[in-house]
């Protein structure tokens, strides 16, 4: 299966329509959240994205919220938006969590989870699959300021399961970078659109 992968759009409308492009050689697409900024403009890139005509899984970023992207996506019928949950399509089993775990500073606008609110959202998350998690897993593309910003609960469900691949994004200068725990393959996707085959 090419799976299109991408993360972090952030109303960059002109990413957008590119990655619709680059969706016409893949099998699927995973977004790992942060289409909005600061909870707007969400719709935008969600109408010019919907051009993608594959199956398209997709979770929330810290910018906007589930809730926010469900009701964005409605009359797109190839996405499937998960949170704390899963779906099977062409017989890979794919789970999603998303926001950015842990909290962020950033305040209100942000939406954030607790380490112990994601183990409950990863709890189900099954073995072998493809996680999409909008905040990477901690000590893995996560470098920001000599510190890393990720997630302890997606690192501890990465290795109780061991995913065949994770697709994250949120730090940005982690972008296109890859890492591996065990035998998965974690990529911070970014939003010029990377294509991998599992």
């Amino acid at each position: 299966m090419r799976l299109l992968l991408y993360s972090d759009v952030h109303r960059d409308l002109d990413a957008a329509r590119t990655l619709v492009s680059l969706s016409d050689g893949a099998d699927l697409a995973i977004c790992a959240g942060d289409l909005a900024v600061m909870r707007e403009g969400l719709e935008e890139v969600v109408t010019l994205l919907s051009g993608t005509l594959i199956p398209t899984v997709l979770v929330a970023g810290n910018g906007e919220s589930a809730g926010e992207l469900r009701e964005a996506c409605l009359a797109w019928p190839q996405s499937h938006v998960l949170h704390g949950g899963g779906v099977d399509i062409g017989g890979v089993q794919f789970w999603g969590v998303e926001g950015a775990i842990p909290e962020t500073p950033f305040g209100d606008w942000s939406y954030d989870f607790s380490e112990d609110d994601a183990r409950t959202l990863l709890d189900g998350c099954p073995p072998g699959g493809v996680l999409v998690s909008h905040s990477p897993p901690f000590g893995h593309v996560d470098a920001a300021g000599g510190q890393h910003l990720g997630s302890r609960a997606v690192l501890e469900a990465i290795e109780r399961v061991s995913p065949a691949l994770v697709v994250c994004g949120h730090i940005h200068g982690c972008w296109r970078e890859e890492s591996t725990i065990g035998s998965t393959r974690v990529i911070n996707a970014g939003p010029a659109g990377m294509v991998v085959d599992i």
